[in-house]
C-alpha cells in the first residue's frame, strides 16, 4: 500500500506549517487526498500555504503559538468540534538559537523549552484523550540528530530535543496498549529559514552547507512513513550511524570529532 491510499481521507494535524519541512508535508497530505489542519503563528503564510494546496481536500487554517497552552486547548478544541477526531499529529514547530552556554540569554533558552517541549507536550496531550478512542492513529515527532548528539554552541537547542525524545520514548511505552504509533523524526540541518533564527552571523550555514538536507527531500521521507510501524527516522542516515556510535562510545568520539564540531559549530 503507497501513501497516497493510506493517507488518503485521513484527518492531519501539522504544527509550524507555515514554512519548511511542515509546509512541504502539509502539500504531500493534501496532494494525497488528507485533509490537513495547518497552525503557525504567522497566519498570512498558512493561507499562502492554503493556496497552494488546493481545494481537492479540506483544509483549516489556525493561528497557533504553540507556548501558549490555552491557546492550545481552544485550537484543538476547534479542530476536534471540525472533524470529531484526529488521524495523525505532526509535532513539527520548534526553533534554536545557538550560543555557548556561557553566552546564551536566559530569555532565549526559556522560549525555546516554550515551544519546542512544553508546546510540543501541550498540543499532544490536546488530542490523545479522542486518540484513545480511535485507535490506529499515529503521532509523529520532529526532533533532532541535536537530541541524539550535542554538539558546541548548540547546548540549550539540543537540551530542548533531548527532552523531546525522552517524551517521546516514554509516551510510546504508555500509549502501546491503545494501538497509538509514535515516530520520532531527526533530521540534520535542513535548508530552511531555521537558521535565520539559530546563526544570525551565517557562520554556521556557511561551515555546513554542503551537509545540508533538501526539504522537500525530508518531507516526502517523512509523509511516506506516516502510517507504517517505523519507530524512528534519522536523515541523513550517515549523521544517524555517527549518534549511534556516539551512544557507544561518547569519549572517543567527542576527541575524534571535537576540533570538526568546533570549527563546524554544529
Amino acid at each position: 500500500m503507497n501513501h497516497e491510499s493510506s493517507i488518503k481521507r485521513k484527518n492531519i494535524v501539522i504544527t509550524g506549517a507555515s514554512g519548511g519541512i511542515g509546509a512541504e508535508m502539509a502539500l504531500l497530505c493534501a496532494k494525497s487526498g488528507a485533509n490537513v489542519a495547518i497552525m503557525a503563528r504567522n497566519k498570512e503564510k498558512l493561507q499562502e500555504i492554503k493556496r497552494k494546496m488546493g481545494d481537492k481536500t479540506q483544509v483549516l487554517v489556525y493561528q497557533l503559538d504553540v507556548s501558549d497552552t490555552n491557546q492550545v486547548e481552544q485550537v484543538f478544541s476547534k479542530v476536534l468540534t471540525e472533524w470529531t477526531h484526529v488521524d495523525v499529529l505532526i509535532n513539527n514547530a520548534g526553533y534554536g538559537i545557538f550560543a555557548h552556554a556561557d553566552e546564551a540569554k536566559m530569555e532565549d533558552v526559556s522560549g525555546m523549552f516554550s515551544v519546542n517541549v512544553l508546546g510540543l507536550i501541550a498540543c499532544t496531550k490536546a488530542v490523545l484523550p479522542s486518540m484513545k478512542k480511535e485507535k490506529k492513529v499515529r503521532l509523529l515527532i520532529i526532533a533532532s540528530v541535536a537530541g541524539k548528539l550535542s554538539t558546541p554552541k548548540s547546548t540549550a537547542y539540543s537540551s530542548t530535543k533531548h527532552a523531546v525524545l525522552g517524551f517521546t520514548n516514554g509516551l510510546r511505552m504508555e500509549l502501546a496498549p491503545y494501538g497509538i504509533k509514535l515516530m520520532a523524526v531527526n533530521p540534520g540541518p535542513i535548508q530552511t529559514n531555521f537558521f535565520d533564527v539559530a546563526d544570525e552571523s551565517g557562520e554556521y550555514v556557511k561551515n555546513i552547507k554542503r551537509f545540508m538536507l533538501d526539504p522537500q527531500t525530508v518531507a516526502k521521507s517523512v509523509v511516506n512513513k506516516l502510517l507504517t510501524n517505523t519507530r524512528e527516522i534519522t536523515l541523513p542516515r550517515w549523521m544517524g550511524a555517527g549518534a549511534f556510535f556516539y551512544s557507544l562510545m561518547p569519549g572517543v568520539v567527542e576527541k575524534l570529532g571535537g576540533r570538526a564540531f568546533n570549527k563546524n559549530k554544529f
